[in-house]
């Protein structure tokens, strides 16, 4: 990790390191709101005054929220992963989007607009890993402390329970996250199987996990401020709102 981040400034300078910034955020204003917005509207249609969404049908409801979210933002993750791997290229083999819409442009233009959803299917099945992973993960590490700890549900109980989320969800996407990388970085078009055969056949078992630990120091913070920062929003609107504060977790 250490020796890429070098690398990236030593050719491209700290601005490198913001490679593809516009299309990372056109991802999240695509796959992170729908997921999110299709959990918690399934999540409290199933959630009763007398009673709460029982874990298995947490993981089905994030499940089917993944998946929508993982085909909605695939066009902006298929740019996010080029334009990030761009510094990795030689000069004369970059693709050199300039922004987002650009690289949707020129995609569309030169490859047809299949290309927009190259790697959809391993990256919707990523998006449910991560929805179920993440989300329901959160709910339930929550829901045990404070029936199980002392705590209630406050601002403690919040950044514990994201940060178990976050551990979870990183180990549980990991494999899922390095198919996606070389499938929609590759110039040529590759099955899943053919992709795993190889790659077990130079990495053995250990590909599964690797960069787990750049990912989890993304993951790990992204996790914890998205649900700390979710939490005070649903008691912002409750209030506004005029709503009760039924548990919704």
């Amino acid at each position: 990790m250490i020796a890429t981040f070098g690398h990236v400034v030593k050719n491209d300078g700290f601005p490198g390191l913001y490679r593809g910034l516009s299309a990372s955020l056109l991802r999240q204003i695509t796959y992170s709101t729908t997921r999110f917005g299709v959990y918690e509207e399934l999540k409290a249609a199933a959630t009763t005054p007398t009673s709460t969404p029982s874990f298995p049908l947490l993981i089905a409801i994030a499940s089917a929220s993944g998946f929508l979210g993982g085909f909605a933002g695939n066009p902006a993750d298929v740019l996010n992963v080029r334009m990030q791997h761009d510094a990795a290229l030689p000069p004369a083999e970059r693709r050199n989007y300039k922004n987002a819409i650009d690289g949707l442009v020129r995609m569309t233009r030169e490859e047809g607009w299949k290309s927009l959803f190259r790697g959809v299917w391993p990256n919707s099945m990523r998006a449910v890993l991560m929805t179920a992973s993440q989300l329901a993960s959160y709910d339930a590490f929550k829901q045990a402390l404070i029936a199980h700890t002392p705590l209630t549900d406050n601002l403690t109980t919040h950044f514990t329970a994201s940060f178990m989320a976050g551990f979870v969800a990183t180990t549980v996407c990991s494999p899922v996250d390095v198919i996606k990388t070389r499938i929609m970085s590759s110039a040529e078009s590759k099955g899943v199987g053919k992709l795993l055969r190889d790659v077990y056949k130079t990495e053995g078992v250990k590909w599964m996990f690797r960069g787990w630990v750049p990912s989890f120091i993304r993951l790990g913070p992204h996790t914890i401020a998205t649900f700390l920062f979710l939490e005070q929003h649903k008691k912002l609107y409750r209030k506004a709102k005029g709503l009760d504060e039924v548990n919704l977790a």
